[in-house]
Parts: structure tokens; C-alpha cells; sequence
């Protein structure tokens, strides 16, 4: 082997070496601004502290597994001092809305003061959620309401006729294929899926009469799927003032004696293991570049 080449492969190795102690100077760095900015950076909700958790509901309301478990865990938690939901939802599955308004419900029975506070949007399902809440905010322009159920579903026979396709159903009784795209609904069909409507509408009004403390005249005069403007719903009985967040927290303060200038802390649906490792990263991550910015070179 040449000198030349032996020369060059140990100019490899050395190369190796630094780069090797370069990133442990780096990682280093990394986790000691960690250590010094975690406490600012990672938040009271992964360090511990009193705070107040935001719950926030935007989109299509589902049943979310991950979510009902950290609200159970919330219920738990003697470090949250109460809890938003911010809602801008215009609606979702009755059965996703029943799952986290008994899981809303569940916080306060475990002593945490819970307010609602509505977006552009809280409707349907978005207004379910907010009848656990002690107290319900809205925008004036908000829409809420739409108290109400809804099955839709599509028939198209005659176009299946028109193409020359024939549908054939095997079902094990006459009412599994109702609703069905291919053939009209029967009779029997339309009356068996209105008594399941019919019986949905009775728990939604049943929350409504519970949550709002009304009468269920009062409740079934409203009932009837019409969206609502936020003054509109306060001049119901529907929520119980209008405002935001900050609304919220001073009602929280003059009612419950929840400090206005605790943190607030999304509740989050990840393990408490997998947010503490991300929100570190990501601490570490912001340490280190603050650290290297004095020695960045001017331009």
C-alpha cells in the first residue's frame, strides 16, 4: 500500500473522529439549554403546575377513544384547576357526542369547574358537548343550536333500471337492507328508521332539559333543527353569555376562585410519555438554536 493511500485513510478516520465528537458537543448543548429553558419551554401540563386545560373541539365530532382516555385522565389530574372546551364543531355522530358530553359531564362531577366556549360554529353535536359545562359562552354572530337528528341516504333504482343493472339482496328480514340505494324504502322501512330518529331526538332534548335546566315544551319549541345565532340562544336560555376565552377565565376567577393568570395547557390525546419525549425534542431543539445564534456569522 502507497504512503499516499495510507495518508488518505487516515485523514478519514481523523474526519470520523471529529465528526463523531462534533455531535456530542451539539447534543451536549442540546440537552443542557434543555435543562435550563425545559421548565419555560415544556409547559406546566408535563412538569407539573397548576393550570387550566383547553379542551378544543373543531371539525367533524367523532368517538374518539384517544380523547375520552385523556379526559378520564384529566378527571384525575389535581394539577388542572379547571377546564375549557373550545368548541367550533357544526356537528358530528350522535354517538361521538354522547361519548364526550358523559366524559364533560364526568369532570365536573370530579370537581373541576368546566366552561364552554363557542366559536364561528357549535351546532348539533358542538352544542351537545357544551350542556355539561357550568356555564356556556357564545359569540353574538355564533351559529349554534340545530338541536336535532338527521339519517340521509340515496335511492337510485331508476338509474340502475336506465343502465340495465339489477340489484339482487339476500338479507335475513325485510327491514336489514333499509335504507337501501337500490330500492325505495317500504313503509315499514320509513316507519322503523323514524322511531330510531325519534328516539335519538328524545336523549338530545333529554341533555338539553338536564343541561340547560328547561322545560321539555320549552326545549322541543326550539328543537326542531333551526341553527340559532349566539343572542338569539341567549335570549332562549340556550348558553348564558356572550363572549370568548377571556370571558371564560374571569368568570372561572369570580365563580371558582381560578387564578386568571394560571397557564393554559391544551389537553392532549397523546400518552403522557410520547408528549413529554416530543415537547423535550422540541425544547432542546429551540435551546439549541438559541444558543447557536450569537455565533451564527454576520452577513
Amino acid at each position: 500500500m502507497s504512503l499516499e493511500t495510507d495518508l488518505l485513510l487516515e485523514r478519514r478516520r481523523v474526519k470520523r473522529r471529529l465528526g463523531l465528537w462534533r455531535a456530542l458537543a451539539v447534543a451536549l448543548a442540546l440537552l443542557g439549554g434543555a435543562a435550563l429553558l425545559g421548565p419555560a419551554l415544556l409547559g406546566p401540563a408535563l412538569l407539573g403546575g397548576g393550570h387550566v386545560a383547553r379542551l378544543s373541539l373543531r371539525g367533524f365530532i367523532g368517538d374518539d377513544p384517544r380523547l375520552l382516555r385523556a379526559l378520564a385522565a384529566a378527571a384525575e389530574d389535581a394539577d388542572i384547576r379547571a377546564v375549557i372546551v373550545a368548541i367550533d364543531s357544526p356537528g358530528g355522530s350522535v354517538a361521538g357526542g354522547e361519548a364526550l358530553h358523559a366524559a364533560i359531564a364526568r369532570l365536573r362531577e370530579a370537581g373541576k369547574p368546566v366552561a364552554a366556549v363557542m366559536g364561528g360554529t357549535a351546532a348539533s353535536a358542538g352544542y351537545m358537548v357544551a350542556l355539561p359545562a357550568q356555564r356556556i359562552f357564545a359569540r353574538e354572530a355564533t351559529l349554534t343550536g340545530s338541536i336535532g337528528v338527521i339519517l340521509q341516504s340515496f335511492e337510485a333504482s331508476e338509474l340502475l333500471a336506465r343502465l340495465g343493472v339489477r340489484a339482487e339482496t339476500l338479507a335475513s328480514g325485510p327491514l336489514k337492507d333499509q335504507p337501501s340505494p337500490f330500492r325505495p324504502l317500504t313503509e315499514e322501512g320509513r316507519a322503523a328508521l323514524a322511531a330510531v330518529i325519534a328516539d335519538m331526538q328524545a336523549q338530545f332534548v333529554a341533555k338539553v332539559v338536564h343541561g340547560r335546566g328547561m322545560e321539555e315544551a320549552q326545549v322541543r319549541a326550539v328543537a326542531d333543527g333551526r341553527v340559532l345565532s349566539g343572542r338569539q340562544a341567549l335570549a332562549l336560555g340556550l348558553v348564558d353569555a356572550i363572549g370568548g376565552e377571556r370571558e371564560a377565565r374571569r368568570w372561572l376567577a369570580e365563580a371558582h376562585g381560578v387564578d386568571e393568570d394560571l397557564p393554559v395547557e391544551e389537553l392532549d390525546a397523546r400518552p403522557r410519555a410520547q408528549r413529554l419525549l416530543d415537547a423535550a425534542a422540541a425544547a432542546a431543539w429551540r435551546a439549541g438554536l438559541q444558543a447557536l445564534a450569537p455565533l451564527a456569522l454576520p452577513r
